[in-house]
């Protein structure tokens, strides 16, 4: 399989990249958890059928010492016993900040009072951008049919 486009060779997709990934940078050093982060990159990209990030994430959840258990219950996390309420609320968040065009109403009130539970203002400010971060980079993986399978850890620095 060969992507439709080459995302990495692309100067305009390039530039938009070099932008992208230094606001996750901006997320990554944030008070919000590490393996929250990694979770919510992980299920955004399984709802959004994004092998690519499905792939890197989970490596490189797992080389930050990650769980095989915890990495593959993630799509199942609601009947998991292996995540805190915090991670679950993450999850929860992420699911509905994921699918908003399947709510008419967006995000309920009942899911960002769960979150707003277990974060605070900070975090969630890095928890919603990390959701719309990483929606970004499954719909541009997506859309050119981005081959999964062969990322290497710190791959992208």
């Amino acid at each position: 399989m060969t992507a439709r486009l080459n995302l990495f060779d692309n100067p305009t997709i390039a530039a938009v990249f070099k932008h992208v990934h230094a606001a996750g940078k901006v997320i990554e050093t944030s008070a919000l958890p590490a393996a929250t982060q990694e979770l919510v990159k992980i299920r955004a990209s399984q709802i959004n059928g994004c092998g690519f990030c499905t792939d890197m994430h989970t490596k490189e959840a797992a080389h930050a010492g990650e769980s095989a258990t915890r990495l593959h219950l993630i799509a199942t996390w609601r009947e998991a016993t292996v995540f805190t309420d915090a991670e679950r609320a993450a999850l929860e968040l992420t699911e509905e900040g994921t699918r908003i065009a399947d709510a008419a109403g967006g995000i309920s009130d009942q899911v960002w009072a769960r979150a707003a539970e277990h974060f605070d203002e900070e975090q969630l400010s890095s928890l919603i951008a990390l959701i719309g971060l990483i929606n970004t980079y499954n719909r541009l993986n997506v859309i050119v049919q981005q081959p999964a399978g062969s990322y290497k850890v710190g791959q992208f620095g």
